[in-house]
């Protein structure tokens, strides 16, 4: 289509070209914005419908309830015996369940023969506690 007969050539002059108030028609103003910005502000609410992981997290999903808080090293358990070890019957006795501890690891080795309660352990630290002739009461 020639220039001339394009329909801005008639609204020349009219301020707005048909597009009713200014500042309509132009940019991004009537949108609120361009891209994520108003979305702390005037956007939020749809925001909060159109991409509920904003966030990034999901409160109905809480972190897994069995893990272990605090643990403890085959390794440690002369050190463990000499801070709140105790002599029962003439075994060596450790009692980490009680001294706050969750769980028993295997790394390192045994030197001592103990008996070590404790509630959750791993095969490896099991296995080296009774090859040191100690014992697991859980």
């Amino acid at each position: 289509m020639a220039t001339r007969n394009r329909k801005t050539r008639k609204l020349r002059g009219s301020r707005t070209h048909g597009w009713g108030q200014v500042g309509q028609h132009r940019a991004s103003g009537h949108k609120g914005g361009v891209g994520v910005s108003g979305q702390l502000k005037h956007h939020f609410s749809s925001m909060l419908k159109e991409d509920p992981g904003h966030f990034g997290h999901d409160s109905t999903h809480p972190p897994h309830s069995n893990a272990a808080k605090k643990w403890a090293s085959v390794r440690d358990l002369d050190d463990f015996h000499t801070r709140f070890g105790t002599e029962e019957g003439g075994k060596k006795v450790i009692d980490l369940a009680a001294s706050g501890y969750d769980k028993l690891l295997g790394g390192g080795t045994v030197s001592g023969a103990y008996s070590v309660k404790i509630s959750r352990l791993t095969a490896s630290a099991e296995e080296k506690i009774k090859r040191a002739g100690g014992e697991v009461l859980s």
